[in-house]
């Protein structure tokens, strides 16, 4: 059986910072959820499921929180699923949300992804002693730094690269209202003086630690035909995954983003990706990850990625835009930070991502990766429905 076109209706988000002191844990989603459900113009009574996601439970300390949450999310007496893929849970869970109305399971879903890292210490969450698996002891920097290393030796990228996506995703960040770090007069020479933390990262290349939560509607065909304005079809979805360690592993270039990503566009007809796409939400925490995830996407030969962003083209008046919203190197409430990459692709097909609005976006993508490199989702939306 065909799959059901499915749209988002709908998208809310909070405004992100360090600690959100003035919510609690369920406050915090609800100022989420009720944006999404008036950017929607539906409610409660029209919601037939909720899909929350968010990173690991130790991040905040509450285990299995979707329970003490089910209220708040308005999930009394309905279908509540949990989902969690590491870093990338925020897309996975979007994309189990779409699933339960592709396979004409319901009619409209509330999806939902969040994180309070305030309330706990996402460092210490990962550097535990996990059992049968290889501790990191260093925190998600420590960890990515050598990847990064191999990456600048692999395609000869010169040093400045990762500052320029810094600089970039910042500015781009201050025109998002939502945004946690702000900082428009940011330069590539600031981001090159700043302290290093994990060479080649340094600090200003790094992502903030973020309170946050992000929300979607999502919606059968017919939902979809009756958004005013357009609602963002989605066109393909795609996630892989594979094991942290194995013998050949490639951690710079990995097997799963590859393969999600043919995927993605086999399902979509594209035959090349930069021409085909007006904007990309890339989950990029460290400023690196740009070019090599535009490898490993597609959007650039291996070894090439760098050269399209020294060249100014995943800027916001580029051939690719690339994290126009400011991305994860402006806000990053772990486990809702990729739902951020999908929600915001999806406003900017609907012409509802204001000042950072990308002019005659009509297909973007949304992109979240999580763990050791190891977990990768994505979509692909668009102002018109699918062939």
């Amino acid at each position: 059986m065909a799959k059901k076109l499915t749209a988002v209706l709908g998208t809310g988000q909070t405004h992100h910072k360090a600690k959100r002191t003035d919510v609690s844990m369920p406050g915090l989603i609800r100022e989420a959820v009720d944006r999404a459900l008036a950017d929607a113009e539906t409610d409660w009574s029209q919601i037939d499921a909720v899909v929350l996601g968010k990173a690991p439970d130790l991040f905040e300390g509450v285990m299995m929180p979707e329970l003490f949450l089910a209220d708040a999310l308005g999930a009394t007496g309905k279908p509540l699923l949990r989902v969690h893929t590491a870093g990338s849970v925020g897309g996975s869970t979007a994309l189990v949300a779409a699933s339960l109305i592709q396979a004409g399971v319901h009619r409209r879903v509330l999806t939902v992804a969040y994180e309070k890292q305030s309330e706990s210490n996402a460092m210490w969450g990962l550097s535990i002693l996990p059992p049968f698996q290889m501790p990191v002891g260093a925190g998600a920097g420590g960890y990515f730094a050598p990847h990064v290393r191999s990456y600048i030796r692999r395609s000869g990228a010169p040093e400045h690269v990762g500052a320029i996506v810094a600089a970039k995703d910042r500015r781009n960040g201050a025109r998002n209202p939502h945004a946690h770090l702000r900082q428009p007069d940011i330069t590539v020479e600031s981001v090159r003086t700043s302290q290093m933390l994990w060479d080649p990262i340094r600090y200003d290349e790094t992502c903030p630690s973020s309170d946050g939560a992000c929300a979607m509607v999502l919606g059968d065909e017919a939902a979809g035909d009756a958004v005013p304005g357009g609602a963002a079809w989605i066109h393909a979805t795609a996630m892989r995954t594979e094991p942290t360690t194995f013998a050949g592993r490639d951690q710079v270039n990995p097997r799963a983003g590859r393969e999600a990503a043919a995927e993605l566009w086999r399902q979509a007809g594209v035959d090349d990706p930069l021409s085909a796409v007006d904007a990309a939400e890339i989950y990029v925490p460290f400023s690196w990850f740009e070019p090599m995830w535009l490898e490993n996407l597609g959007f650039a030969a291996e070894g090439e990625g760098w050269k399209l962003t020294e060249s100014g083209e995943t800027g916001p008046d580029g051939r690719l835009p690339v994290n126009p919203s400011g991305g994860v190197l402006s806000s990053n409430p772990i486990g809702a930070s990729g739902m951020l990459r999908f929600a915001e692709a999806a406003r900017q097909v609907m012409g509802r991502a204001g000042d950072h609005q990308v002019d005659g976006a009509r297909l973007a993508m949304g992109h979240a990766y999580g763990g050791g490199s190891q977990y990768f989702s994505m979509w692909l939306v668009g102002a018109r429905k699918p062939a």
